[in-house]
């Protein structure tokens, strides 16, 4: 996360040397001028969206002199002007109009990228169980559905769901050669997860766990952040503490009832049970993310207790630090 910050802090001013333009709302608020462009900046990444192609050339020569005194030029092989209703790829979504409506879609470059490193995983797990399999393949499926659930992803969710599955099936047909199609899927299948009526969710039947599908992430729109709002400014820190309450995290059901019904703290200590600050930015960082909690949990870092309680309040179930149980206990 230091580079992207780093190289952020560096450029910073570019939006002012690209002609960009603000309307104030106010103290803290600002929208962007009506006839301003809009530069959309990560890392080394630069996305310039203008009125017309004079316009976007004229961006261009404007930022190149502005980048030129910083011994920073750019990529020509990557540095495009192309008209909206063509699309550009941007930081994995691919951004077009159609019919006069902008979509955001996973771009085919990233779609190709997660099928090769999905096919890639499962054949290097020939001769793993069932439960490794899920374990390994799990955090990658919800890394990569929670990073592009803000995008129209719904039929790309779909598509990859049925990639999934024949690449499963396929590992299953193989990890039983002696056994019938019947057989491995009376096995391998079934109805696992029991608030889905679906019989072809892959899973273990020692331990129950099943593979999730990115077809069950719910698809969350974007909301804007208004003008130069920066997390950086600590002005705005009441501002971007509330933008985060309302973002649900991607938990389980019952966790994400208990840590809601908490505000999020240890009732012992009062500190986080899960620290985010914020939120991953890209599909490996939702990836270790996931990895990072599901070991928390197993690993008893975060562990569900019942209290003791009183004649009058029945104990009830609530997260807790392991250290401050056993503090306590």
């Amino acid at each position: 996360m230091i580079s992207p910050v780093l190289l952020n802090i560096a450029l910073h001013g570019m939006d002012e040397a690209a002609g960009v333009r603000y309307k104030k709302l106010g103290s803290d608020a600002a929208l962007v001028a009506h006839d301003s462009p809009v530069l959309v900046v990560y890392a080394d990444d630069l996305l310039a969206l203008c009125h017309s192609r004079a316009q976007a050339e004229q961006v261009k020569a404007r930022l190149a002199a502005w980048l030129a005194p910083r011994g920073l030029v750019f990529n020509q092989d990557k540095t495009r002007v192309v008209h909206l209703d063509e699309g550009v790829d941007f930081l994995g979504f691919n951004i077009r109009r159609f019919r006069g409506k902008l979509l955001t879609k996973p771009s085919k470059a990233a779609l190709r990228r997660i099928r090769e490193r999905l096919s890639a995983e499962t054949r290097a797990l020939r001769g793993a169980n069932a439960d490794v399999v899920i374990a390994r393949l799990n955090p990658i499926i919800r890394g990569w559905a929670a990073y592009y659930r803000i995008g129209v992803s719904k039929q790309a969710f779909s598509s990859l769901d049925a990639h999934v599955w024949r690449l499963v099936y396929k590992w299953a047909r193989h990890s039983h050669p002696d056994k019938s199609k019947r057989w491995v899927i009376a096995r391998c299948f079934g109805e696992f997860n029991k608030s889905r009526r679906d019989k072809w969710v892959f899973g273990d039947r020692d331990s129950g766990r099943y593979l999730r599908r990115l077809a069950w992430t719910p698809i969350v729109r974007h909301r804007m952040v208004p003008g130069t709002a920066s997390v950086d400014d600590p002005a705005l820190a009441d501002y971007w503490a509330a933008r985060r309450r309302r973002r649900k995290p991607l938990l389980g059901t019952a966790v994400l009832r208990l840590l809601q019904a908490q505000d999020g703290c240890c009732p012992l200590c009062g500190t986080l049970l899960l620290h985010a600050d914020h939120e991953p930015q890209s599909p490996h960082e939702w990836e270790q993310w996931f990895k990072a909690v599901r070991h928390a949990v197993r690993k008893h870092a975060v562990a569900a207790d019942t209290g003791h309680g009183t004649p009058d309040e029945p104990a009830a179930l609530r997260l807790v630090h392991t250290h401050c149980r056993r503090r306590h206990s």
